[in-house]
């Protein structure tokens, strides 16, 4: 059985060998776990709300979920109050699950939170929807749904 020890040394790893400017990496699955095994860790989605609204959101309980835009909808600029919004549930010594699309904002916002100072952000591999298939359609190839974890449809 893998604990959330051994999913955090193996999330290490992949900063260590990426050279990753945050904590690290896990994959969906591997948040997920970690998320059950520890009530205090928290994902943080950044895509926008229509993202949110019309594809779907992960299912976890309102205090482990929290939703940050990391760009605005539908100006697509960037939050810039996504620093202040993040303090509001997340302290510096929180573990954070940064979740997005398909695994390239939540690389962003990993990487800005662990600039301002806190000390445990993970990028999740992957995305929610993860990478298109041939016929350019996502939630089949990688990501959370593909993982077959809790959401809610749109």
């Amino acid at each position: 059985m893998t604990t959330a020890a051994d999913i955090l040394i193996s999330a290490h790893k992949r900063a260590q060998d990426a050279s990753l400017p945050y904590a690290g990496a896990v994959t969906p699955q591997q948040a997920y776990d970690l998320l059950q095994a520890d009530p205090a860790v928290k994902l943080v989605d950044v895509r926008t709300a229509a993202e949110r609204d019309w594809v779907g959101r992960v299912a976890l309980p309102a205090a482990q979920h929290h939703a940050v835009q990391w760009n605005l909808y539908p100006e697509g600029v960037h939050n810039p109050d996504f620093l202040a919004q993040l303090a509001e549930f997340a302290g510096k010594g929180d573990t954070l699950l940064f979740l997005c699309r398909s695994g390239v904002r939540s690389r962003h916002a990993a990487k800005l939170a662990t600039e301002q100072g806190y000390k445990h952000c993970y990028d999740i591999l992957e995305g929610f929807e993860g990478d298109k298939n041939e016929q350019g359609h996502r939630k089949a190839v990688s990501g959370w749904c593909k993982a077959s974890l809790p959401w809610i449809g749109a």
